[in-house]
Formats: C-alpha cells, structure tokens, sequence
C-alpha cells in the first residue's frame, strides 16, 4: 500500500481544514516546500498536493508552490483544487504534476472528465470520489447527491479510470479513524478498482488495518502534522 503525505495549501502555506470547512484552519508551516522535503527525506515516494485557493476560485491558483516542489524534490505528485478545464489539467502537468485528482467537477462533468481521461490517459487522471453516508458530496461538501459511492465508482471504471480517491468527508481531519466498513464492502464489490484511502487516518493501527483490507493507497494529513502518526512508523511501507 502506498503512503501518500497530503499538503493543502492556502496562500502559499501548509495548512489543513476539519470537514472542508474554511473556517476550521489550521495553518501548520509557511513553507510547504520544506514540508515536501521533509516527507522526501524519510523515503515518501507520493504526495497528494491540494490547492485550497484554487477550490474555491475555480481555477488553479498555487501552481507556483507546485513547480517548486516538483523542481526540489522526486516526489511523485498529484494535484487538485480548481482544475475546470483542459487547459487547467495541462498547466498542473506542466508545472509538474505527474497526476491531476478531477474533484466535483468529475461528479457535476463526467463527459469533461471522461475526455481527459481519453486525452491524457487513466493513469495520469486520479477520480475523486468523496462521500458522506456512502452517497457522493457535492457543491464543496455541503450537500449530497443521490448517487452512491459504488454506482459512482462503478460508472468510471467502465469509462477507463483506474485510480480512485474516496474521501469520507464526514471524518476529514477530525483524527477519528477512517471509515474501514465502507472500503471493505468496495474492495469486495469493484476489486479491479487501486482505492486510496482519505479522511481519518489517525494512527499506525489504522494504516495497518487499511493494509489488510487491501487498498492501493492511504493519504494521510492531519495525524503527521499533529504527530499522531510519525514518519518513522510508516518506514515499513516507504
């Protein structure tokens, strides 16, 4: 399974939101480029690099912070935050990034983003599925559609995609375990799709037990910056 650090930037910072929500932010280093290197340095291969100002205005904002540690390090990135357009995926290409997370705009857009899949690839294309009570989240979280995780992952599998991103939103950055049911069931149901896991990873227990269960991969945010999980714990899987 593959540890993959999470850097959420707004302004050019590391910080990290409780639940998506902008008002809940804790701001964590002002650098997040030593961040990337410190990640690089204990032998992360991944990072899931979020551009917050960029959500929210609906275009990429914080491609600069990208292509410096791109430029810096050898990590592995992928990007997402505000990536509306093809024009927006080929700029986060070209600033770095090895791969793009399509966000909302994969659930309000799917004949968009079924056209970057087909243009750049489902290797270089990660689909965000993010959920609350196993039903999609839509319009930043605030509302859910009526959709099911399953019917949604299940509907890009067959359009190509490969690689998904299902975050419980319900638990994204509380440090309250992630949701192990849910991805269980999924695994069960659609194995040819690589799951990473996001929202709740809290500690070594809960990267073991996402192991055990068998998903690709498992962002982890909140649990490094407040030390609930160190970089020296995850050594077994770096």
């Amino acid at each position: 399974m593959e540890i993959i650090p999470a850097i959420d930037l707004i302004g050019g910072q590391c910080v990290r939101l409780t639940e998506g929500d902008f008002a809940q932010q804790t701001t964590y280093d002002a650098d997040p480029l030593a961040v990337a290197q410190r990640f690089e340095a204990a032998g992360v291969k991944r990072l899931h690099l979020v551009d917050l100002d960029g959500a929210r205005a609906k275009r990429p904002v914080n491609l600069p912070v990208l292509e410096r540690i791109a430029r810096h390090t050898s990590l592995h990135i992928d990007f997402g935050g505000g990536l509306q357009s093809e024009d927006a995926v080929r700029q986060a290409f070209d600033a770095g990034a090895r791969q793009i997370t399509a966000g909302s705009i994969a659930v309000r857009e799917p004949e968009t983003v079924n056209g970057w899949l087909h243009t750049f690839g489902a290797e270089r294309i990660i689909i965000g599925a993010d959920y609350r009570d196993n039903h999609i989240s839509i319009n930043a979280w605030a509302e859910q559609s009526e959709r099911t995780l399953r019917e949604f992952v299940e509907g890009y599998l067959a359009s190509g995609a490969t690689t998904f991103i299902c975050t419980d939103v319900s638990k994204d950055g509380k440090l309250q375990g992630p949701s192990l049911a849910t991805y269980t069931e999924l695994r069960e149901q659609l194995p040819a799709a690589r799951l990473i896991a996001s929202g709740g990873v809290t500690t070594i227990a809960d990267v073991e037990a996402l192991a055990a269960v068998g998903m690709y991969g498992a962002i982890i945010g909140k649990a490094i910056y407040e030390g609930t999980i160190t970089l020296e714990q995850l050594q077994p899987w770096l």
